[in-house]
C-alpha cells in the first residue's frame, strides 16, 4: 500500500522537475521531500530516479507510477469533495422504509420540503409494516423507519435503535353511510359489539382484538387486509365496520363511508426509529428534523 501523502510529493517532483522546486511548491524542507521519495522506492522495490548531470529521469518504475499518479490524486480529490459535499448537506443519499399511510402523507410533504431546500439531498422510498420496517433497519437495508405503535400492545425494539417521536394519530370507526350509528358525533366502541369488523395489518389487528377485549367482547373480523381502499370499500358496501387512522382519511375517504372518533378515545403513536450512529450523518439528520416539521403541523390526528 502506498501512502498518498508520498504520491503527492512524487507527482510534484515530477511535474516541477526537481526535489527542491517541488518542496517550494508543497511549503516542505527538500530533505523532508527526499526522505518521502526514499520511502515511496522502498514501497515500489525500485528507484523511481536516476540522475542525469544536474538533473534527473524517472526510471521505468516510475513512468509507470506517473501514469497511475494521477489518476489517485484525481479519485482521491474527486472522493473529497464527495465526503465534504455530504457534510455541507450539498449531496446525500437517504433511504426511508415507512409504511403505506406515512408514505402517502408525512413522507411527500417532507420530500416536498426537502426537494425545495436541499435538491441534491436523494431519498429513496421502501414499504413495509412494523414491526418488518424495524428488522430492515436494524439490518442496515435503511437508515430511517416510520413505525407506529399502540399503547395497549407490548412491543419489543431492538434495542439498538433510536426512537424519534413524531405524533399521535387518532383512531376512528369507519361506517357505512347509511348506518345508524352514523348519526352520532361520538361512537362508544361497546355500541359495535355485535358488528361484524374488517381488520387491518397485523398490528392494527392486533390492536383491535386487544381494545375490543378491554372493551369486554371479541370482535366477528370477516375480513382481513393491510389494503385501506379496500376496508373502505367493504365498509361502503355495508360487509362490517373498522377501526382506521385519521391520518388514513387524511388523504382517503370514499364517499359512501363516515367516520366517528372512538369512546373511549384511541390513538397510536407514530415514531422515526434510526440507528443511533446514523443520527451524526448530516443527510439523515436533516430528513428526521423535516419529518418532525411535517408531523408537527398535522392537524386531526
Amino acid at each position: 500500500m502506498f501512502d498518498s501523502r508520498h504520491i503527492k510529493t512524487f507527482h510534484e517532483v515530477v511535474r516541477t522537475g526537481s526535489y527542491s522546486a517541488a518542496a517550494r511548491a508543497l511549503g516542505y524542507t527538500q530533505p523532508a521531500v527526499t526522505q518521502q521519495m526514499k520511502a515511496l522506492e522502498r514501497d515500489v522495490g525500485s528507484p523511481l530516479f536516476v540522475r542525469v548531470g544536474r538533473g534527473m529521469r524517472l526510471t521505468e518504475a516510475g513512468e509507470a507510477l506517473t501514469r497511475h499518479a494521477t489518476a489517485i490524486l484525481d479519485s482521491m480529490s474527486a472522493a473529497q469533495e464527495q465526503m465534504n459535499a455530504l457534510t455541507r448537506l450539498r449531496a446525500g443519499r437517504v433511504r426511508v422504509c415507512a409504511f403505506p399511510s406515512a408514505n402517502s402523507t408525512l413522507v411527500p410533504e417532507t420530500l416536498a420540503r426537502l426537494t425545495a431546500t436541499h435538491p441534491a439531498i436523494r431519498v429513496d422510498l421502501l414499504e413495509n409494516e412494523p414491526p418488518e420496517s424495524l428488522r430492515r433497519l436494524a439490518r442496515g437495508e435503511c437508515d430511517i423507519s416510520l413505525a407506529f405503535t399502540y399503547p395497549g400492545l407490548h412491543e419489543e425494539v431492538p434495542e439498538e435503535l433510536v426512537e424519534i417521536p413524531l405524533l399521535e394519530d387518532q383512531l376512528t370507526v369507519l361506517l357505512p353511510g347509511g348506518h345508524h350509528l352514523a348519526r352520532r358525533r361520538v361512537v362508544r366502541l361497546t355500541d359495535l359489539a355485535e358488528e361484524r369488523w374488517i381488520a387491518g395489518c397485523p398490528r392494527c389487528r392486533a390492536n383491535l382484538l386487544h381494545e375490543c377485549a378491554e372493551a369486554g367482547f371479541v370482535p366477528d373480523i370477516a375480513f382481513t387486509t393491510d389494503d385501506n381502499l379496500a376496508v373502505q370499500s367493504l365498509v361502503a358496501e355495508g360487509l362490517g365496520v373498522a377501526m382506521i387512522p385519521a391520518l388514513v382519511l387524511n388523504f382517503m375517504r370514499h364517499a359512501k363511508v363516515a367516520g366517528r372518533p372512538l369512546q373511549p378515545a384511541s390513538r397510536r403513536k407514530i415514531s422515526a426509529y434510526v440507528l443511533k450512529e446514523h443520527l451524526r450523518v448530516p443527510a439523515t439528520a436533516l430528513v428526521l428534523e423535516e419529518l418532525r416539521t411535517v408531523a408537527a403541523n398535522k392537524t386531526g390526528c
